[in-house]
């Protein structure tokens, strides 16, 4: 497909976002997309025509709201190649299916000298529940450093990898740095020490084929809201032979089969760790999501994204006084592009950008210890998802472009 034959289609699927009819670019797709009518929709259906609690009754309205969550459960088992639906555990986000795998996984794995093997790019989501485990199990935390493009080698991953190890927990794509990790092969390194690995899919599986079987991976954990589906749903795959060990997160309603005085019974895998009443209009709008992605297709997804990151890394090459942080080849960085402009805040860098319609982040983006390995205290991030444009992109190049002029500095 050429570039022209992609822009239109783009062209095409951009009118299904309402949100995007706004004069703005919104550049912080990393952080949360815009939702597309279909799952606008398809939430609002749900509530308007099957909104019943789930499991819980035997009248009709009851088991077509249940019917819905199965549904879209195995929607998600298929879209990543889960083994079978029962390998997916339904969360609020990613943050809280890495806190359930933690809590859970390491309650019966970890010991005394122990250690967990965690990278220094991860987001907070995947750096403190492992930090919070270790230290309550009097285990060691390793550190794995990439380079500072956020290429990690052979050799930082060896040096980290011993007998001891039990669990590596690593980003599929850094969140800052847009770096993909060669998540099968080094899978396949972690499994030959006899250890697990956990991988952060947030940034991932909204932008590129994620097949969990091909990579081998033991947990795998994401959010809806980074795929245009709604907030308040994510997702945490898990191997059967691994979630069938672990003890339940959180305890309560429908995560269990009997419950006496005495003795309880807790509830097969996926439910055990699904306790309460479940997000089913969440459930259901992932699924929607989902359906949009197969619909638009990953080549072009990821043609559109390689273009506008491409222009996007070009363009500020070209400027003076602004550094791209991480590697300088566009297609190392997955449609996030994080940059410093010199002397200028990145607040005040994204306070300018906004003022002009201009959508991007600002801060440390939940990895500080990897702003302390990069020497950089906080940056800006432009971030993309396909049905953003080369014009919006054009628009960000020039707004930047203006920033230490209204500030007084030269360029």
């Amino acid at each position: 497909m050429t570039d022209t034959q992609i822009r239109e289609k783009v062209k095409e699927y951009r009118k299904q976002f309402p949100l995007l009819t706004q004069d703005l670019a919104y550049l912080d797709n990393a952080a949360t997309t815009q939702k597309p009518l279909g799952v606008l929709d398809a939430v609002r259906d749900y509530y308007e025509k099957d909104n019943a609690n789930p499991f819980r009754g035997v009248y009709d309205l009851s088991e077509r709201a249940t019917e819905a969550y199965e549904n879209a459960r195995a929607g998600v088992a298929a879209f990543i190649n889960a083994g079978a639906p029962e390998n997916i555990i339904f969360v609020r986000n990613a943050s809280e299916a890495l806190n359930l795998l933690a809590y859970s996984w390491c309650e019966d794995n970890i010991s005394e000298g122990d250690e967990i093997v965690v990278s220094v790019m991860e987001h907070h989501s995947d750096f403190l529940p492992w930090k919070y485990m270790a230290d309550k199990k009097k285990a060691r935390l390793v550190k794995l450093e990439p380079d500072e493009t956020g290429y990690i080698s052979d050799e930082a991953l060896d040096k980290c990898l011993s007998e001891k190890t039990k669990i590596v927990a690593l980003t599929q794509v850094s969140n800052v740095l847009g770096r993909v990790n060669d998540i099968k092969h080094i899978t396949g390194k972690v499994h030959s020490c006899g250890a697990l690995i956990s991988v952060d899919g947030a940034q991932s599986v909204p932008h590129m084929k994620v097949d969990v079987r091909d990579l081998d991976c033991d947990f795998l954990s994401f959010s809806g809201h980074k795929m245009f589906g709604p907030m308040g749903i994510g997702v945490l795959y898990g191997k059967s032979e691994h979630l069938e060990k672990m003890k339940p997160f959180m305890y309560g309603g429908e995560m269990i089969q009997t419950v006496h005085w005495d003795r309880v019974t807790y509830a097969e895998v996926p439910h055990k760790f699904e306790a309460g009443t479940v997000n089913v209009g969440g459930a259901v709008g992932l699924a929607a999501a989902i359906g949009f992605i197969n619909e638009v297709g990953w080549d072009i997804i990821e043609a559109q994204e390689e273009i506008l990151t491409k222009r996007a890394i070009d363009g500020i090459k070209a400027m003076n006084k602004i550094r791209i942080i991480g590697s300088r080849d566009a297609f190392d960085h997955k449609g996030i592009v994080t940059f410093c402009v010199e002397d200028v805040h990145p607040h005040d860098v994204a306070d300018i950008l906004g003022r002009a319609g201009v959508c991007v982040r600002a801060g440390h983006h939940c990895a500080q210890p990897l702003m302390d390995f990069l020497g950089v205290k906080s940056t800006c991030r432009a971030s993309f998802a396909f049905y953003n444009t080369e014009e919006e992109v054009d628009r960000f190049l020039e707004e930047l472009s203006k920033v230490r002029g209204l500030l007084g500095y030269g360029f």
